[in-house]
């Protein structure tokens, strides 16, 4: 796959755009109230018009593009398509390459707190991918993950970097499941955070306590909170419309898994109706992530991932080097005997007591040491 044409990047929205935002929020057409006290039928009217207000009233945009900006930011042209990355070279003489890979609704951002820790002995290259962010939008129907990580490693070498390590969760994880099962040439050892696969039927008695909260955990996602992921899966051009259209559709369909999906109070099990998001992530932190998706008008472009991929996302066995780590709250949590059916040399396996879905985002130290274990036992 061919790369060119790697030049600097600096994240500038038009001063036009966030205005036209903060009138849209000043004239959103609300629905009524929902007919339950807790977050079951969705975000509640309360707290979206609660955040609405503060994103309209108080958010400073221009804070995170500062935060960016004062990174290494580049565009590469991948396969004739312009891949926005952040490329942080360390200072250590022995650092070694590691490219980490965000999800849906993620962005790069997720890493910036990971960045300092991990920069201190790895050269970090970190991709938006496509039709997401400052990545370019897809023409055409062949972005599948398959062709991303074929894109991942095509970059990992223009940069210099023959042999380099991956790391990834959602989306990431797939991907970096694949540039583990399809680049091993270059690819030295993967590390997961979300670690999907299929539990061994023949494993399925005699369950642990944890295999049963798994389960539960797994099965809560699929009967109430696997919606978003058909819509996208199957029509992802309709749901774009509405949220390209509406900043606090938008808001709302993305913060519904900050409250989901995060480690922010759940039940056992990770039932929705306990917990609140900003025990996890701060109305900020949550805001800069949809401001992203809504000033790049990525609601589409990044939904059709879903539509090239989904049913294929825990396609096949990976035989490199594979560290994984469980965070309590996430969607899918295998145990290891499950794991190893599909992951054949996991030479690093952790559970850890705190965090969720978007691991190096709530738990930044604790995200930044799990990916230095792993890849400790690890060589290139």
């Amino acid at each position: 796959m061919k790369v060119e044409n790697i030049r600097a990047f600096r994240a500038e929205v038009p001063q036009a755009a966030i205005d036209d935002l903060k009138d849209r929020l000043a004239r959103t057409r609300w629905p009524e109230k929902e007919t339950v006290d807790d977050w079951d039928q969705g975000v509640p009217l309360a707290y979206a018009q609660e955040l609405a207000a503060y994103w309209r009233d108080d958010y400073d945009w221009r804070g995170v593009e500062a935060r960016l900006n004062a990174l290494p930011n580049y565009l590469a042209t991948v396969d004739g398509l312009d891949i926005h990355f952040l490329h942080i070279r360390s200072d250590n003489p022995a650092a070694r390459p590691l490219v980490l890979t965000h999800g849906w609704p993620g962005s790069v951002l997720e890493f910036l707190d990971v960045i300092a820790p991990l920069s201190a002995d790895y050269h970090l290259v970190i991709p938006s991918l496509p039709g997401y962010g400052f990545s370019g939008k897809p023409a055409a129907a062949k972005w599948s993950v398959e062709h991303i990580a074929a894109g991942w490693d095509a970059l990992m070498r223009a940069l210099g970097y023959d042999r380099y390590f991956a790391q990834g969760g959602d989306w990431g994880s797939a991907v970096t499941c694949a540039i583990g099962m399809n680049h091993g040439d270059h690819c030295a050892g993967i590390h997961v955070n979300m670690i999907v696969g299929q539990p061994d039927p023949a494993l399925m008695t005699d369950l642990t306590d944890a295999e049963k909260l798994y389960l539960a955990r797994f099965g809560w996602y699929q009967a109430k909170d696997s919606g978003y992921s058909t819509q996208q899966a199957t029509r992802p051009q309709t749901i774009g419309y509405a949220l390209t259209d509406s900043p606090v559709g938008q808001m709302c369909w993305i913060v519904e898994k900050f409250h989901g999906w995060t480690d922010c109070g759940h039940q056992p099990g990770g039932q929705s109706i306990g917990g609140h998001p900003e025990r996890a992530l701060s109305k900020d932190a949550m805001l800069d992530t949809v401001s992203l998706y809504w000033f790049t008008a990525s609601a589409a472009s990044s939904a059709r991932l879903y539509w090239h991929s989904f049913r294929s996302f825990a396609a096949g066995e990976i035989d490199v080097p594979t560290g994984g780590s469980l965070f309590p709250n996430e969607i899918m949590r295998l145990s290891r005997r499950w794991a190893e059916k599909r992951y054949r040399n996991i030479v690093y396996w952790n559970e850890v007591d705190r965090g969720g879905h978007f691991a190096a985002w709530e738990q930044p130290e604790l995200f930044a040491r799990e990916v230095r274990a792993a890849l400790a036992q690890m060589t290139l």
